[in-house]
């Protein structure tokens, strides 16, 4: 946690919870938008120009969150034009760690030994926790944006210049049935699971379970095409792409969503084949990382075992 620049305690699972023991996630901070011309975007400042070469991108594997800002990046066909460093995926004391895990990098900018370094160079007085994803301007050395949501969008828009694309992740026409499902599926799904992993009552973890399988019957309903919105893929599958992909390798144990497993869900199962195919997708999910990040989590897995499967996972991404 830093504090007014310095870093003051441990790492923690739970951010903050509310009176009934609710789990409740930080506010990202630092919110500017790269757009086509360096114009301001919806929140921050301007100066921030879609350029090829200038923005790099870092993320953990474990993290849905980076994971769906990488899904963007690779559909949108902009992995050459914005660079990734990935941390590694076992959680330290000090939060997100560069290198030392096989598939983790060292900070190829500053050689930074952990994320808060990135934070505290980007602003010396800044508070809060070092999230994933980070979108960084290594022009001008500052960090532009620790929003995923937001990414998602710039990465959607911003580039068109550099790298023409046919997809449209949020495109007008559906603009207004995509804004009225994201908070619920965040609420719900996204971070239901972490309300569910981190209730500290059982209360709080009652209703969150609720949430959680509520979301997954509507969205195993509503499965009709290929698609959450039919026959097109919109920013609102990438963001239930990579909690899906997740939850029976991870939140079904860790966080005792057990209930039913996505296997047990036909159309949900179909779904996550058919995103797992698209272009780019298979190379943003890392199992491995997947597991070892979740089961490194000391207040859940004290004895850091690590579970072997599920096979069903394993063979999806293999297939």
């Amino acid at each position: 946690m830093l504090i007014e620049g310095k870093w003051t305690d441990n790492w923690q699972p739970v951010q903050k919870a509310d009176d009934k023991g609710r789990f409740v996630r930080q506010v990202s901070s630092f919110r500017n938008w790269v757009t086509p011309d360096g114009a301001a975007g919806p929140t921050g400042e301007g100066g921030f120009a879609a350029e090829p070469g200038r923005y790099r991108l870092y993320v953990a594997l474990i993290c849905p969150w980076a994971s769906r800002a990488l899904m963007a990046r690779a559909l949108k066909g902009l992995t050459e034009v914005i660079p990734v460093t990935v941390v590694n995926p076992v959680l330290t004391d000090q939060g997100w760690q560069f290198g030392g895990y096989p598939g983790a990098e060292d900070d190829p900018l500053f050689g930074s030994s952990y994320m808060h370094e990135l934070y505290t160079r980007a602003d010396p007085h800044v508070s809060g926790r070092a999230t994933v994803p980070v979108l960084w301007d290594m022009q001008r050395n500052v960090m532009v944006n620790n929003e995923s949501a937001d990414i998602v969008r710039m990465f959607d828009t911003a580039f068109e210049g550099i790298v023409p694309s046919d997809l449209r992740l949020y495109p007008d026409d559906l603009a207004a049935r995509i804004d009225d499902l994201n908070p619920r599926l965040y609420d719900m799904l996204n971070n239901g699971v972490y309300k569910a992993g981190f209730a500290s009552s059982q209360e709080a973890y009652d209703e969150a379970v609720d949430g959680v399988f509520t979301m997954l019957d509507e969205l195993e309903d509503r499965l009709t095409g290929d698609f959450i919105f039919g026959d097109r893929l919109t920013e609102t599958d990438l963001r239930a792409f990579v909690t899906l992909i997740r939850f029976d390798a991870a939140y079904h144990g860790i966080f005792k969503t057990n209930r039913r497993e996505i296997a047990s869900y036909p159309r949900l199962s179909a779904y996550l084949e058919r995103m797992v195919n698209l272009p780019g997708v298979r190379e943003t999910v890392n199992l491995d990382h997947i597991v070892a990040g979740y089961y490194s989590i000391k207040a859940l897995n004290p004895n850091g075992i690590r579970p072997t499967g599920p096979a069903h996972v394993h063979a999806l991404l293999n297939g």
